[in-house]
């Protein structure tokens, strides 16, 4: 068996170098190099269907910090991605937010944590004097799911990667570990929200539903008046005092919003 596979590859290797043999080559056939992927762009069909780029790669001008008018020195962007430097749990370099607002919206993304890694992507997001971006807005957990295990002081349920934070956990989840890409979609469309992850739903439900208030009721929301009230805000990304990286940010407004 070893000998016929390297007679075939011998074969293969001299039509490749004098194109001469007597079954002619398929010209149609895709070429064995992987096709690079254009990270950070929008296609014309994209384009037509009203999404629009978060970050282009190379600049930041569609965020400013939490709070403040400027961006915090700790979010940058290298390499085509927008990173959070920092290390040792140093939350000083603060949230980030979007300059622009939204109602009604699917939005796209790709993410990955470092060792400890502790994030989240939050939506409707209004900012509220003396209270911190978890306290005023729903979120979509990112997280090293293996590095914050079960223990007496911690439960991990409804705090893993693309759950409902604090509020709902995921039936099942496809996660890829530390130092890799994961795909997140969050989906908002009055009050139907949805947390999809790789490709498959991980949550979904609905604001003010009994369900939802029960939920937030028995969580460390339930002293947060203004938690995920606002009908329409920003997009934001936390600042948990470890490396996070994202690309491909894409949005796209539904209905009239």
């Amino acid at each position: 068996m070893a000998t016929r596979v390297m007679r075939t590859s011998c074969a293969v290797a001299l039509v490749g170098l004098f194109g001469a043999c007597s079954g002619a080559v398929d010209d149609t056939a895709p070429a064995a190099a992987e096709v690079a992927v254009a990270h950070n762009t929008l296609t014309d069909e994209e384009e037509s269907a009203g999404w629009e780029l978060l970050f282009d790669g190379q600049s930041l001008e569609q965020w400013r910090g939490y709070g403040r008018d400027d961006l915090p020195e700790t979010w940058i962007a290298r390499d085509g991605e927008m990173m959070l430097q920092t290390e040792g749990g140093n939350m000083d370099g603060g949230d980030v937010v979007t300059i622009a607002e939204y109602t009604d919206f699917e939005l796209v993304f790709d993410f990955k944590v470092g060792p400890s890694g502790n994030s989240g992507v939050f939506y409707r997001v209004q900012e509220v004097e003396g209270k911190g971006l978890w306290q005023v807005s729903a979120e979509y957990q990112v997280l090293d799911d293996p590095a914050y295990p079960e223990s007496e002081d911690w439960d991990p349920r409804t705090h893993r990667t693309a759950e409902n934070y604090d509020l709902q956990a995921a039936e099942s989840r496809l996660v890829n570990p530390v130092g890799e890409w994961n795909s997140g979609r969050v989906v908002l469309q009055g009050n139907h929200v949805e947390h999809w992850l790789n490709g498959a739903l991980a949550v979904e439900y609905e604001l003010y539903s009994p369900e939802w208030e029960g939920w937030v009721a028995a969580s460390k929301f339930s002293v947060e008046e203004h938690f995920a009230r606002a009908p329409s805000g920003s997009i934001g990304l936390q600042d948990h005092g470890t490396p996070v990286w994202y690309r491909n940010m894409k949005i796209r407004r539904l209905g009239d919003a």
